[in-house]
């Protein structure tokens, strides 16, 4: 059933099995909301659809193969694992595939998978049934408070706008933590921090792998010669694409900035074990002419030196204190210590 946009319950979506949503874009800004029942007896002049599905369940890919009148080979491509961002043209029509990730689950780093197939009349979207992108989110309020997208070019370009808006606090969560543990380093060098600079390497590579073909998605999707998108959503796309290239940018800096800090505190930890080491050593030697003085007094044979006299133990301790000053000495003008 088809529901007004500005009822409080709107954004609550996913109440349908394997649908988040069904709207048609009114051309003001706003939108109206359909169910399944809706869904099935929509007509084309009632508005551009946009469609949200759950891509990991039945009824959605059923709606998809035998409902929606998208070509069967497109809509085996919308339900696949494969999410590498891409972008397919069909004449007119468009596949595309995109990352995003949910700002709401505390700056996950999990990128969440959007697919996307763009026609004149709809633009269907599907995600895994477990994640969530807090970009569409974002775009159902706009259109609840009036001020979203009136066209199909525009709704697909603001997506991309919002998901590559999501990207960038996560990009700056990882350059705040990189500068606190470059200082942590100058404080002290510890196994914590070692652990806490890989864990932020392995998300700078893991955002790399898919920004990169993401930036060449939207950059394909720019210059794609279909009729859905005006020189409007072309130059939004510039912005876009331009965002995602600083975020690249970024992530590499930060990769750059891990190896250059990983390395510092290798350094450290080698320079903290060469001074225990040294001091070690300087102990070992301090000690050895008293050591061997003790085991040549304590062997099990006659004429030892002093057996007979009182004193020769205080002699013998004196002897003792006399080499350690002289060793402290020389160790001193030799610079072990």
């Amino acid at each position: 059933m088809a529901s007004n946009a500005n009822e409080p319950d709107d954004l609550d979506a996913g109440a349908e099995p394997g649908l988040r949503f069904a709207l048609t874009l009114d051309g003001t800004g706003c939108c109206r909301y359909f169910g399944w029942e809706g869904l099935g007896a929509f007509a084309p002049e009632r508005g551009f659809l946009w469609v949200h599905l759950e891509r990991d369940t039945h009824e959605a890919a059923r709606w998809l193969q035998e409902r929606s009148g998208i070509d069967p080979l497109m809509a085996e491509a919308l339900l696949a694992e494969d999410s590498r961002p891409r972008v397919e043209a069909v004449g007119d029509d468009l596949l595309v595939v995109l990352r995003g990730v949910n700002l709401a689950e505390k700056l996950e780093l999990e990128l969440v998978p959007l697919h996307v197939w763009f026609d004149r009349g709809r633009l269907v979207t599907l995600r895994d049934r477990a994640h969530a992108l807090s970009a569409l989110r974002d775009i159902r309020l706009l259109l609840k408070a009036g001020r979203g997208p009136r066209r199909g070019g525009g709704l697909l370009v603001l997506i991309a706008e919002k998901i590559g808006r999501d990207l960038e606090p996560v990009v700056d969560a990882m350059e705040v933590e990189m500068e606190r543990l470059e200082d942590a380093v100058l404080e002290k060098a510890t196994e914590d921090i070692r652990r806490h600079l890989a864990a932020i390497r392995r998300k700078a590579v893991h955002l790399r792998r898919y920004l990169g073909p993401q930036r060449e998605a939207l950059r394909a999707l720019r210059d794609q010669a279909s009729a859905l998108l005006d020189a409007r959503d072309r130059l939004r796309l510039r912005g876009v694409i331009d965002r995602v290239s600083r975020h690249l940018e970024d992530l590499d800096a930060i990769r750059d900035r891990t190896a250059i800090v990983h390395e510092d505190l290798a350094a450290v930890i080698s320079e903290r074990i060469a001074k225990t080491t040294h001091r070690f050593t300087a102990i070992a030697a301090l000690l050895l002419p008293p050591s061997l003085i003790a085991g040549i007094l304590g062997a099990n044979i006659g004429g030892i030196p002093g057996q007979q006299d009182p004193y020769a133990f205080l002699e013998l301790v004196g002897v003792i204190v006399l080499v350690l000053g002289a060793q402290w000495l020389l160790l001193r003008r030799i610079r072990w210590l």
